[in-house]
């Protein structure tokens, strides 16, 4: 079997009287794209539910020990609370050396070294906790680690003030490389997604998932939703009010939205300690949460649950490209915005395999599937998504080593 290089997923998902995204207005997210407005939903908004979803299916969950922790308070909840709580080391020092530490890790800003001479003058209250200046992304092994390193400090330190000093003589290149050097380090997380680092201590991981907006195939259909809520005490007894305690008013919008997400295969492998069978279990996973797990803000009044009417996964070496340029001219409507879009998604993708060479491609589809036939034979008709998803990992797991 040839190596395939990456893996695309492409899918179609339609979602009714929703308000899947919302901008810093409240409104829905937008995009223009070939002279009409789209409705989109962020990567950022997509990559949060595919991490955090409860789910049979979730990452989660199977995670458990694996997963990547996202905070500014990492340092605090998983590095100077077990070492007071559990450990007994006195709090001042162990403050002290995960201030130190951290500062080592995540590099110290100019304003953080400001407020901690601040501090060390009494100019300034002691801060409630321990916080990064921005959001970090640390695996529970890096954690777990430098509890174990800051525990081994903690053990020979009396003075808080010397913290700084026996931070950096401990940490030598031989155990930063340790620690970068940790299998699975950063966390499954990051493994799939990324995170960037400013210092040289922390290990930086490339993205091995890549993924785009989704935006809607056709316009953008939306609706301004007047709502009232009535005070159940002002309707009742002699004094009793007419009206609603509460007027507003808030956008809905509804859509068959276009999908794509690239997993770059030998990235995630080598992100992943180069365990080729994790590989092709995490992006299993992932073809089922790309297809049944939806965004949404409003869950309460929009129930935005659905699950996708096309999964279509492709295997290839070369480059990725994205279909979304099927629906550069906008699907209409009618008389079936699906088998439109299938057309409009055949007929592209029929372009590129007779002027780039053909994927091998494995699709679930719903509806009228037939419009799909030209571009799938009768071996790319996957009957369910855990045969869709189950061909996507063989794909990773068969490959030679």
């Amino acid at each position: 079997m040839a190596t395939d290089r990456f893996i695309q997923v492409h899918s179609l998902t339609s979602y009714p009287a929703a308000l899947l995204n919302r901008d810093d207005a409240g409104l829905a997210k937008r995009i223009p794209f070939g002279g009409a407005i789209r409705t989109r939903i962020s990567s950022q908004c997509l990559k949060r539910h595919w991490r955090t979803v409860e789910d049979a299916q979730g990452l989660k969950n199977y995670a458990d020990g694996q997963g990547s922790v996202r905070s500014r308070l990492s340092f605090e909840r998983h590095v100077c609370q077990p070492l007071i709580g559990k450990d007994g080391v006195d709090a001042a020092v162990a403050r002290a050396v995960t201030e130190a530490m951290m500062a080592l890790v995540l590099g110290e800003s100019a304003k953080a070294k400001a407020a901690k001479k601040k501090q060390a003058e009494g100019d300034a209250e002691t801060e409630p906790g321990i916080e990064s200046n921005q959001v970090t992304v640390l695996g529970r092994p890096e954690l777990e680690f430098l509890r174990d390193e800051a525990r081994e400090i903690c053990a020979h330190l009396r003075d808080p003030k010397a913290a700084d000093e026996a931070v950096k003589k401990h940490f030598t290149p031989k155990r930063k490389e340790n620690l970068r050097a940790l299998k699975l380090g950063a966390g499954l997380d990051a493994a799939m997604f990324g995170r960037m680092v400013t210092g040289d201590v922390l290990a930086r991981v490339d993205a091995a998932l890549h993924v785009a907006h989704a935006f809607t195939v056709h316009a953008e259909q939306s609706e301004s939703d007047y709502f009232s809520a009535v005070d159940d005490l002002r309707q009742e007894g002699p004094e009793a009010e007419l009206g609603a305690g509460h007027i507003n008013s808030s956008e809905l919008t509804s859509g068959l939205y276009y999908g794509y997400v690239v997993i770059d295969v030998p990235g995630l492998t080598r992100n992943l300690g180069d365990d080729r069978a994790l590989a092709a279990e995490v992006t299993r996973r992932m073809v089922h949460l790309v297809a049944t797990v939806s965004p949404g803000a409003k869950l309460g009044s929009t129930a935005p649950h659905a699950y996708a009417h096309l999964m279509l996964v492709e295997a290839a070496s070369a480059q990725p490209r994205t279909l979304a340029n099927a629906f550069l001219k906008p699907v209409p409507s009618a008389p079936d915005l699906v088998a439109n879009a299938y057309q409009a998604l055949s007929r592209h993708l029929g372009e590129l395999d007779g002027a780039y060479g053909r994927n091998t491609r494995q699709a679930l589809a719903l509806g009228p599937a037939d419009h799909l036939a030209p571009v799938l034979t009768d071996g790319e008709r996957a009957r369910s998504l855990a045969e869709l998803a189950n061909w996507t990992a063989a794909r990773i797991q068969e490959q030679p080593q």
